[in-house]
Order: structure tokens, then C-alpha cells, then sequence
């Protein structure tokens, strides 16, 4: 959490979209502390393991970008569109995300508990999905705020996050624990075998993510054109997404 932190505030003073994932990340790895300090989850320890885990995944993808743009396929396509002005907050927002889930949250999962330790997973797995889903709503709420022309949209319903960028976050999530059970259960050659089609499929996606169908295309430079383009007030707005949240429950 403390190296979550970190990259959220150098990106804040950097002013480096990297921000924008991170600061979600690092609400979802609050809640999550929360949850096992509250007693919600069935083994606790098992789950701060697994947060280090999934944590480190992102961190290493992190680390081999800045240092010479390796690393996993999806993660590069996400990290490669920092700097692209045309790509707007959710589209990165959901680059990482989808990165996350797709290939991370599985083999978290299994590091976790490998073999047929992985059943015993199954409901603290759905626990920090649910949190995972409960923030990312959160930061949806968030971009409408930065992003005038995505709230209309919203309002008059004429589009969903699955719709817009292709992606829909409850389908993966299920095939999350799909193939962390598949990892749990494989030697070491047949998870990296397992890891490459992973990362493949979910470099795929990134790139539909990134750079959607031609109708679509209007709609998002329409978004882009109201958009708050002020990256370090993003990234503040972001990283307190869920304290507004907690205060305007309070105060209902």
C-alpha cells in the first residue's frame, strides 16, 4: 500500500497519467486491509498474502516498464498509452483494470493457494471481488465528475462502461477464478504456458479498449474534448473517490 502511495503521489507532482489506475489500485488495497482487519474474511492471513501477491504483480509490471518497457503484453499497452492525449481517464482507468483481472487476480489466486488449497479460496476470492467492483463503481461516479460529457451519457443512458470500451469487468472476474483454479492445478510449464494465453488475450482486449470501433470514436472525442485535462487534479480527485463516497453516505 505504502508503494501505491508512493506512485500516486510522484505521479500527482509528475503529472503522469500513471496516476489514475494507481490511485484506483490503492483504494481497493485499503478496502481491502479493512476488510481483514474487520474479520470478513475467512482466513485473513491468507488474504494479506494474497494482496502481496496481487500487489506485486503490479509493481513488477510497473518496474520493468519504467525500466525498459518490458513486461507483460497487457500491462505494456496499458502503460504505452500514458502519454497519448487522446485516450480518455476511463480508458485508462479500465487498461489497468482489465490487465488486473484478466491476467493478475488468477495467478495471485493460485501462488496463494496452489493445488487443492485453491477451493478453500473460493469465497474470500468473491469477497475481494466484490470489493474490487464496489470501487471501481465508486470511481465511475468520480470520472463523471471530471468528465462532463461521459455524466450526460450516463443520465440519458445512452451508454455502459461495456458498451463504450468492450470490456465488462463481472465476465472477467468469473473467468478470473476459472483459470486460477486451472493455474492451481498445473506444473510449472503448463502455468507459464497458461500465463503467456493469459497475457495474450488480455493484450487483445487492451487494444480494443484502446482503440475502439469507428463508431465509437466520436463519442470518446467528445468525452475527450469536456474532460478535466488538469492530470494532477485528476489524480487527487481519483485517489479520494472513496473517503467522498464514505462522507456522502454518511451524511445521507
Amino acid at each position: 500500500m505504502d508503494g501505491l502511495a508512493g506512485i500516486v503521489r510522484e505521479a500527482g507532482r509528475a503529472g503522469d497519467r500513471v496516476g489514475y489506475f494507481a490511485a484506483l489500485y490503492r483504494q481497493v488495497t485499503v478496502e481491502v486491509r479493512t476488510a481483514v482487519h474487520g474479520g470478513l474474511f475467512d482466513d485473513g492471513a491468507r488474504m494479506d498474502r494474497f494482496d502481496t501477491h496481487f500487489g506485486n504483480r503490479y509493481f513488477d509490471a510497473y518496474d520493468a516498464w519504467r525500466r525498459d518497457q518490458s513486461g507483460p503484453r497487457c500491462w505494456r499497452e496499458a502503460f504505452g498509452l500514458l502519454d497519448d492525449p487522446d485516450t480518455i481517464i476511463v480508458q485508462h482507468l479500465i487498461l489497468g483494470v482489465n490487465a488486473h483481472i484478466n491476467l493478475d487476480l488468477a495467478i495471485a489466486a493460485a501462488r496463494t493457494s496452489p493445488g487443492e488449497a485453491i477451493h478453500a479460496l473460493r469465497r474470500d476470492f468473491l469477497l475481494i471481488n466484490d470489493i474490487l467492483a464496489r470501487v471501481v463503481v465508486t470511481m465511475q461516479d468520480s470520472v463523471d465528475a471530471l468528465s462532463p460529457f461521459m455524466s450526460l451519457l450516463d443520465r440519458v443512458g445512452a451508454r455502459t462502461d461495456e458498451r463504450i470500451l468492450d470490456f465488462s469487468v463481472r465476465q472477467s472476474r468469473e473467468e478470473a477464478w476459472y483459470n486460477a483454479v486451472l493455474l492451481a492445478g498445473q506444473n510449472e510449464e503448463e502455468r507459464e504456458a497458461t500465463i503467456q494465453r493469459l497475457d495474450i488475450r488480455a493484450a487483445v482486449l487492451a487494444r480494443l479498449i484502446a482503440r475502439p470501433g469507428s463508431l465509437v470514436r466520436p463519442a470518446l472525442e467528445l468525452i475527450r474534448s469536456t474532460e478535466n485535462d488538469d492530470v494532477p487534479a485528476v489524480i487527487n480527485h481519483l485517489d479520494n473517490a472513496m473517503e467522498r463516497s464514505s462522507a456522502k453516505q454518511g451524511t445521507a
